[in-house]
C-alpha cells in the first residue's frame, strides 16, 4: 500500500530555548481549522524529542517554529535524526525569524519549505496541501 486514506498529520514543534510560541499556536490552529490533524509539542523541545514524537505519532511532516536564530543548527539536526531513524519520508518545513540568505542552505540540507515572517497561514496550508501526502502505511 503506497498511501493511506486519512487526513494529513503535522507535528508543530518549538525547538530550543525560545519561549515565544504564539506563531506556532496560530499555525497549529489554522492547520486544524483546515482539516489537518495537528500534534503540538509545546515549548523547549530538543531535536531528539521532536523526532521521537514525529515517529511515535506517525506524522507526515514536521513544522518547526524557530525565532532564536538557531535555525541553521536545529533544522539540520532534526533532518539528520530522521535519517538515522529511517524516517526520511517525514518532510520538514518551518518558519520564524529566518534570514532570506539562509533559506537556500536550509533547502540544500533537506528543509522542504521555509516561511518567513509575514507568511500567511493560507500560504502555509496551500503549500502543505500541494506538497505533503500521507505517508505509506506501516508494514
Amino acid at each position: 500500500m503506497s498511501t493511506v486514506n486519512r487526513q494529513l498529520r503535522i507535528l508543530v514543534a518549538k525547538p530550543g530555548l525560545d519561549g515565544h510560541d504564539r506563531g506556532a499556536k496560530i499555525i497549529a490552529r489554522a492547520l486544524r481549522d483546515a482539516g489537518i490533524e495537528v500534534i503540538y509539542t509545546g515549548l523547549h523541545q530538543t531535536p531528539e524529542m521532536i523526532v521521537a514524537a514525529a515517529i511515535q505519532e506517525d506524522v507526515d511532516a514536521i513544522g518547526l517554529s524557530v525565532l532564536s536564530g538557531a535555525h541553521m543548527t536545529i533544522f539540520p539536526a532534526v533532518i539528520e535524526l530522521l535519517k538515522q531513524k529511517g524516517a526520511t519520508d517525514i518532510a520538514v518545513f518551518g518558519g520564524g525569524i529566518i534570514p532570506q540568505d539562509d533559506v537556500p542552505e536550509l533547502k540544500k540540507r533537506g528543509v522542504s519549505a521555509v516561511f518567513p515572517p509575514g507568511s500567511t497561514t493560507q500560504a502555509i496550508i496551500e503549500w502543505i496541501r500541494a506538497n505533503i501526502r500521507p505517508r505509506a502505511a506501516a508494514a
